[in-house]
Formats: C-alpha cells, structure tokens, sequence
C-alpha cells in the first residue's frame, strides 16, 4: 500500500473548533480578483462560509453572489496555504532567555532545563509562535509539548489555552509529548498520556528512542491512540532500520494514522537498507516529516531526512520548521516557504513538490481537508507576491493569508533604493491590494519603490 492509499483519520471538532467554524460560516463572502494560478491563468475568486464558492476568469464574477467585501491580487500568486507539521511552541522564542547558558556549548539542548514553562509565559509564547507563522501564511499548526519532567500537564494546558485564544485565526493541534512509558519507571508517563487525552490532546506522540524499550513503548502509544481514535505522531532520528521495520509493522497492523520525524539519521544508512527501511514505511502508510530549517531538542541529528529517496518509495514527505529560536535553533524562522526553499535548493527537489511538502502533503500528514483553488475546496488560502512559483520561493516577501475565507495576516515590504545615476530603470510600486475593510483603496508608491 501506497503513502497515498491510507486516507488520514478526521478527528471530530473540539467545541472550540466547532464554534470557530460556525462563526466563519456567518462571515461575509469575499472576492479575490486578478489573482494568478500556477498553472500561469489570472482568475477571480469567491469565498463564502469558509470555502471557495467559485473560481472564473479575471472580471467574470464581478460582485455577484453577494460578495461585500474585495481584495485585489493583481501582482499575487495564489496558493493553497501552507500548514506547520512540527512546531515547538512551549520551547519557542527562549534563545535570549538561554544565551548565557549555552554560550561555548557544542549542544544547545543541554540547556532546556533552564526554560521557563510557567502557564502563563509558555501561552504567550506559544501564542506569539503561532502568530509569526500564521503571519507566514501556515493556517493549520501541529505542536508537539512536553508533558510531564516535572511540569506535569502545565505546558500542554498553556497550549491548549493559547489555541482558544487564537480561535478563528489559525486551527492548532496539541501532541502530548510525555517522557518515559515502559517498566515501573514509566507508570508516571503512561497515566499523564491519558490524561493529556482526557485534557484535549489531538494527537499522541513521543521519544521512543529516549525509553529503555522503544518497541513497548511504540505498541504503548498506538494502542492508546486506537482506543481514543487519535493519530500517533512520534520523534525519531530514523538511525535504526530494525526499530523503524518494527515501527511500520505496527503501524500497519492496528491501521492507526502514524507520522515520524524528523528521520535525519536515516541519510547514515547505506543505500540498500534506505531504500528497505523506505519501502517498509511506504507499505505502512506511515508520514514522514523532515525539517530542512534545523533540528528539534527532541532530534539528535541534524541535517534533513533523504526526501528524494523517500518520495521514490511512495512515502508521504512534509516538511516542518521544528524548532523556533530556541537553544536547538536560536535562529529559526516559522516560515514554510523558507523549508520549502531549502528543499529545492539544496535537496533537489522540484519547486511544486518542494512547495507541497509544506502545504498538500503537510496537510495530509495532519490530517486535514485538500486545499485546492477551486470551488469547494476550503477557503485556506496564501498570496504571494510573484509570478511564478520558484520566485516565490525565493523572494516571498509581501503576503495574504486566508483562513475560513477571510483576510487573517497581511505583510507588505517595499524596497527602495537611492537616486544614481548608475540607478536602472526599475519599475515602481504597483498599487496596493485592495482591503476587505477599505474596498478601492490604493496607495501610491514612492521614489524608486519597488513592491516585493
């Protein structure tokens, strides 16, 4: 069985979710005119109750359908939005707060035990994260948190909050994450899973490596995850094939909904038995999820997974930002775009597959609805200035962001240079797009502006 031929497991909406989905469904529909498509046409869009109502040629819908407000993306391509796969939020944007501690140390995990995990600062945090990637254009976020080590369930709550208050701006996903589970020593663990399940976690997740018996601990949280109907999300360096075999074999036989990563150990294997272990994930319909923009403190190795190799295999690759400036990455972006760039300029990928790993194959790993542009697709949406898709990846700076079919981010950068007589002729800022709350306004651009 192909990556392709599992179908990902639909977990029925929180209350929380469940309102924020009735809410966009009262919303106003909205027109995006004159964007452009990957496929090179220029087209209108209607958004209405959260999806993509319809899609025709540029001037074709008008404002028929009932559509209030508009949004002009001349200029603009136009994307299924990326999704985030593996973020970090209760360790995020704690690298100044641990400088000093790792200051000359080779591994900056060493110094974990130094972030604050109060309630309170891990929810700004993981709300400020989950913000600065939404402002990069990811809608949908799966955040893997510690439980347990001594905070108990406090992290994972924190999240959990930070996710109602971000209600209606991005859709987050918590993965309990707890330490030991197997033997006496992991009594502890094994009851905090469950009631991370009880508290809301959507999904089940891991450090088999870091237990004495990575197999029990496997066959622990897949069965766990069967009773409750979640899907299993675990970490993984990917250095071991006869743990990986053993992974898929279970994988396969409870037909649980099974994500790995970030597998960049598995570059140490030779050929042949990457291309088994590879073959035996495919079988398994088992995701993997890479981080070419830096490892994770749960993730040894660094570098990323062989996504070329993996692919031929029919495994199901995405691609996540991991950590986000933290001791593991103090430098870390949250950006897709940026991972979908480092795929294809330094793995080889192609510009489409590279960009699907951070949006269509990201939102297959986590389990969410196809995004496409056209009608019925929900109405989850990245516009980027650009033409094509390579550019984009390159320079992606200025961005729309939809979520429930409506404007949620905007970010616009314009460059200038100074007066030269060596100066080109370098056209002006075009117009800006027009705002849901401003319909028809522009804006002009200044000496030498250039809109990227």
């Amino acid at each position: 069985m192909s990556a392709d031929s599992k179908q990902p497991q639909q977990q029925p909406p929180s209350p929380d979710e469940g309102r924020a989905a009735s809410g966009a469904a009262d919303a106003a529909s909205l027109l995006l005119r004159n964007a452009r498509l990957t496929d090179g046409r220029t087209v209108d869009v209607r958004l209405s109750g959260g999806r993509i109502e319809a899609v025709g040629t540029a001037g074709s819908l008008g404002t028929t359908g009932g559509a209030r407000a508009r949004v002009d993306l001349g200029g603009y391509l136009l994307l299924p939005a990326p999704a985030e796969p593996h973020a970090h939020p209760d360790t995020a944007l704690t690298a100044d707060l641990t400088s000093d501690l790792t200051d000359g140390l080779a591994d900056g995990p060493a110094a974990l035990g130094s972030v604050p995990y109060g309630v309170e600062e891990v929810q700004r945090r993981a709300t400020e994260a989950a913000l600065l990637q939404l402002g990069h254009g990811a809608t949908a976020l799966r955040a893997h948190v510690g439980i347990g080590d001594g905070q108990g369930l406090g992290s994972l709550e924190a999240v959990l909050q930070a996710r109602r208050a971000l209600r209606g701006l991005t859709d987050l996903a918590a993965v309990a994450v707890p330490g030991l589970l197997t033997g006496t020593a992991g009594a502890d663990g094994r009851a905090l899973l469950r009631d991370a399940v009880a508290t809301g976690a959507s999904v089940l997740g891991g450090r088999p490596e870091l237990d004495p018996d990575p197999n029990g601990y496997v066959e622990l949280v897949l069965a766990l995850a069967v009773e409750h109907g979640r899907p299993v999300d675990l970490h993984t360096d990917g250095n071991d094939p006869a743990f990986l075999a053993r992974l898929a074999a279970m994988a396969a036989d409870v037909r649980a909904e099974v994500t790995i990563g970030p597998c960049a150990g598995l570059v140490r294997l030779s050929g042949e038995r990457a291309r088994r272990t590879a073959d035996r994930l495919a079988a398994a319909g088992v995701n993997v999820v890479c981080l070419p923009q830096g490892r994770c403190a749960a993730a040894g190795t660094r570098g990323t997974a062989p996504v070329r190799l993996l692919r031929a295999a029919g495994v199901r690759v995405a691609a996540g930002g991991g950590a986000l400036r933290d001791v593991c990455n103090p430098v870390g972006r949250g950006d897709p775009l940026e991972a979908a760039y480092l795929l294809a300029s330094l793995d080889g990928v192609a510009e489409r597959a590279a960009y699907g790993a951070v949006s269509a194959d990201a939102r297959a790993a986590m389990g969410l609805a196809e995004v496409r542009v056209e009608a019925g697709f929900p109405a989850e949406l990245l516009a980027v200035r650009g033409a094509r898709l390579a550019g984009v990846l390159s320079q992606a700076y200025s961005r729309i962001v939809v979520h429930r079919g409506r404007v949620v981010a905007r970010t616009s950068a314009v460059r200038e240079y100074c007066d030269s007589a060596a100066a080109l002729d370098l056209p002006r800022q075009a117009a800006r797009p027009e705002r849901p709350d401003r319909p028809d306004s522009t804006g002009p651009g200044g000496p030498g502006a250039v809109r990227s």
